[in-house]
């Protein structure tokens, strides 16, 4: 008779939901790179706050939808009638203060030199230890407070030291599955 192997991975998906396992175990803290992908988290992680990251990857298909996929350049010319359109889509939050910084932030995004991805990058932090438990996983890092000081200081909103954080650990700009976890594991 063999032994099955335990499958170790961060406690924060849970174990019932097939869309947050998923996320964890293929997306959260792999390399994105490239200004729309970066955009489309960096708007994503706006549209979290207060809520479940759950409720968000539930309704991201839908975001990208309503978003033009989170194209820049379709995003920074939306007009006030994008926005009534938005705030009237059920598939996405209906909230118009994260809509509208959504939008002011693609044109932020449009303008910067280098573009979003390479901004952001500025800050990975390869070096950050491997949390033996998701308690040792912090909610804001010197680094994420000097992430959320820069975007701001250009402009952009709903961008906080937690809220950079949380889009640091998304796209890979530091790697805080647990020691042990499948998804470490696997990163290359």
């Amino acid at each position: 008779m063999t032994q099955a192997t335990e499958v170790i991975r961060c406690t924060w998906p849970g174990m019932a939901d097939p869309i947050y396992i998923s996320y964890h175990d293929e997306e959260w803290g792999r390399p994105v790179r490239g200004d729309d992908g970066v955009f489309e988290r960096v708007s994503l992680e706006a549209f979290q706050s207060g809520l479940s990251w759950l409720t968000i990857l539930r309704k991201r298909e839908n975001f990208r939808a309503a978003f033009d996929q989170f194209s820049i350049p379709k995003v920074a010319a939306y007009t006030e009638e994008d926005v009534t359109r938005l705030l009237g889509d059920p598939g996405i939050v209906r909230n118009r203060a994260k809509v509208e910084a959504t939008i002011a932030n693609a044109r932020v995004a449009l303008d910067l030199p280098g573009g979003l991805s390479d901004l952001v990058w500025q800050y990975a932090d390869a070096e950050s230890p491997i949390p033996r438990s998701m308690t040792d996983v912090p909610a804001i890092t010197p680094a994420s407070k000097a992430l959320a000081k820069d975007l701001k200081k250009r402009g952009f909103r709903f961008v906080g030291p937690t809220t950079a954080y949380a889009l640091m650990q998304a796209i890979g700009l530091v790697n805080d599955h647990i020691e042990g976890c499948v998804a470490r594991q696997e990163q290359p």
